[in-house]
Parts: C-alpha cells; sequence; structure tokens
C-alpha cells in the first residue's frame, strides 16, 4: 500500500502539471452532447485531455449516462498509469479478458473494491454516489477527515461510506445536490464522475483543524437556479466549517421558468415587469441569526444583477456588526454592481466587494478565494 500511495502521489502531481499546460480544443467541441457552458464541460475538457475517461464514442461522451462500477474501476487504473496487477481475480462475474478484468485485479489488489462479499463485484451495476466517495477514499489511501459535514440525508449514508464522505465533502470532491442532500443511493452519471475526478485531481487536502470552539460563527446563505450557485456554496461551507441556509422562494422555479431564452417565461415577466421581483420566501430569516459574524451571500446574475429572490432576504434581516459577502455565479456576465446595489437595501452590515465565478468554477478555485480571505 506504501508503494501504490507514492504511485497516486506521482499520479496526481504529474496531472497538476500537465494542467497547466494550454489545449488546443474543448472536449465541448469535439463531443456534440457536451455544450459549451454546460456545468460538467471543463470537467469532461479536463478527463478527457489527459487521457482518464474516453467518449462513447468518436462525438458523444454520453453525460447523463450512469457509470458503472466497471467504468470507474478502469478510469481509476487509467488515471494511476495502468499499472500492472496479477492476473485474474476471485469475482466470479469478472471474465478473463473484459476490458476491466485488469482494473479490477489491480483495484482488488489495492484494496480499493471489495465487491458485495457473494463472490460478485456488480461490473455492470451502476456505481452510487456512495461507493463512488468510497472507491475514491480507498484509492487515496483512506486519509482522515473531520466528521458530520451536515447533509440534510446524513443518517441515510451507509456506514461504509461515512468516513469517506466526510473526507469527499471536505476536500471539495464531492458536493451535495439540491437541497444540501448527498443522495448516497444515488446513481453517479458520466458527467458527476467526471467533474468528482477532476476535483480529486486537481485538490489541495485539507488537513482536519481543532474545534474552533468560540470563534467566529460563519453563514452561508445562497438562491441557486441551476445547482451553480448551491455547489459553490457548499465549497464556501466546507471550506470554512460554516453552516448554510438556502433562500427558497414559496413558488420554486423550475426549468421552464428559468428559460430566460423564451418569450413569456416567468424570469422574461419578472424581468420586464419589477413589480412582479417581491418574491416570497418560505423562510426569511435563518435559526440563529444573531450568532453570525460573517454571512456570505450567493447567487445567479440574472440581466447583469443578483437574482431577485434574494432580495427580501437581505430587506428582512438586521446585517448590523455583520460582514457580508457576496458571490455569484453566470455564464459570461460580471459581478457588475449586483453586491453594491444589495447593499443599498440592506439593514446595516459592512459589505464587501465579493466574488463571481463561472457555472463551472472547480472546487479548488472556490477553495483558493476562500483561503485569500483570511476567515479560517
Amino acid at each position: 500500500m506504501k508503494k501504490m500511495k507514492r504511485l497516486l502521489t506521482a499520479v496526481i502531481a504529474a496531472a497538476l502539471v500537465i494542467a497547466t499546460i494550454p489545449t488546443a480544443l474543448a472536449a465541448g467541441g469535439i463531443f456534440s452532447d457536451v455544450p459549451n457552458g454546460a456545468w460538467y464541460a471543463d470537467a469532461v475538457d479536463y478527463v478527457y485531455e489527459h487521457g482518464i475517461m474516453n467518449g462513447t464514442s468518436a462525438t458523444t461522451f454520453s453525460p447523463n449516462t450512469p457509470m458503472t462500477r466497471a467504468m470507474l474501476v478502469t478510469v481509476l487504473h487509467r488515471a494511476a498509469g495502468s499499472p500492472s496487477a496479477a492476473t485474474g481475480t476471485a469475482f466470479s462475474d469478472v471474465p478473463t479478458g473484459a476490458y476491466y478484468t485488469d482494473a479490477v485485479a489491480w483495484a482488488s489488489a489495492n484494496s480499493i473494491v471489495t465487491g458485495y462479499g457473494n463472490g460478485r463485484f456488480g461490473s455492470n451495476d451502476p456505481v452510487s454516489r456512495a461507493q463512488i466517495a468510497a472507491i475514491l477514499w480507498r484509492y487515496a489511501g483512506s486519509p482522515s477527515a473531520e466528521a458530520g459535514q451536515d447533509f440534510a440525508d446524513e443518517s441515510s449514508i451507509p456506514a461504509y461510506a461515512s468516513a469517506a464522505v466526510d473526507w469527499a465533502r471536505a476536500n471539495g470532491v464531492v458536493n451535495g445536490t439540491t437541497g444540501n442532500r448527498f443522495d448516497p443511493n444515488g446513481n453517479a452519471t458520466r458527467a458527476q464522475v467526471a467533474t468528482i475526478l477532476r476535483n480529486y485531481l486537481t485538490m489541495t487536502p485539507v488537513t482536519p483543524q481543532p474545534d474552533p470552539g468560540t470563534g467566529s460563527k460563519i453563514l452561508v446563505a445562497y438562491f441557486s437556479g441551476s445547482g451553480n450557485t448551491e455547489r459553490v456554496a457548499q465549497d464556501i461551507a466546507g471550506e470554512l466549517g460554516a453552516d448554510t441556509f438556502e433562500i427558497t422562494p414559496v413558488t420554486p422555479y423550475t426549468s421552464a421558468d428559468l428559460a430566460w431564452t423564451v418569450d413569456g417565461s416567468r424570469v422574461n415577466r419578472e424581468h420586464d415587469n419589477e413589480a412582479l421581483r417581491d418574491i416570497a420566501l418560505t423562510q426569511t430569516t435563518p435559526a440563529n441569526w444573531d450568532e453570525y459574524d460573517t454571512v456570505f451571500i450567493g447567487y445567479p446574475i440574472w440581466w447583469g444583477i443578483a437574482a431577485w429572490p434574494v432580495n427580501n432576504f437581505v430587506r428582512g434581516n438586521d446585517f448590523s456588526g455583520k460582514t457580508v459577502i457576496p458571490f455569484a455565479t453566470s455564464s459570461s456576465s460580471g459581478m457588475g454592481q449586483s453586491g453594491t446595489l444589495l447593499e443599498e437595501i440592506a439593514n446595516g452590515g459592512t459589505w464587501q466587494s465579493g466574488q463571481r465565478f463561472s457555472s463551472g468554477a472547480s472546487s479548488s478555485t472556490v477553495r483558493q478565494w476562500v483561503t485569500g480571505l483570511g476567515l479560517s
């Protein structure tokens, strides 16, 4: 296992060096089913350019196709440099000569996979989010991490994956889904796996820190339309050990509501008529609001300003004595005056300039910004 860890260190270092070399063609230009600007496009670029994942054909990546256990182990074997292993495996459902046979043998020999305990590996079974966290954690050498990352469905994470999920969350390898859920039994798609692998290979490991006790208490509040802002919010909270609060409209926005290119969609009607931007929220003030001295406020950029569902959150709370740090996500628009405009409707607070992230911003990019704030 020590030899394995040295190999992984070398592979990760090489990946980080290669990541600095400009590439001539993005995967969005190769794969017809990977639109430029998709939340996973940068990750697909990364894994394709580094030879970690291939397309399902010369022109398709199949981002929404579930990843199988055989596919995942093959990808990890490739990322490790395709090291040799003993021929064959003890698994009854791993035939000799299959494309994944050597990868499963290598992963089994290094205790990265253990199978189902009944002699089966489950080669063609979709890999769950809990399984991929556990497999990557073992691949990384089973590092320690602080417990209790507070996913809303924490109690449903199986025991075998509990430490793995804590580690993966703390290091920005995995993020939650809608509503701060981990969804441990959900099938991981090829797009999700590409993102997880990119996050893992570019991460800066987080060393567990002692409990800060009565130090600064931080809240990350956010409204997210399509999930991009939520991913950034979870990265910020994971880096700082902060609490999160989702700003949730009473009438949630559907995909059709958010279709800004469609005349008559909800966001277009609200954009054209300011009276419609008074968005009622399911909860305006987070629990224990007075205890927080630093509040991050996250939102997507809509027509150059903060998405208006955050307005009533800002108007409805007293920010006196608090440091307020806005952050935004967008495909191309800048931060603009969005933070300044929110400050103008706020009740007090010391407002900072904030930061805008691209829709596909990596966890490492977010963590680098957070580290520079000097809050931890």
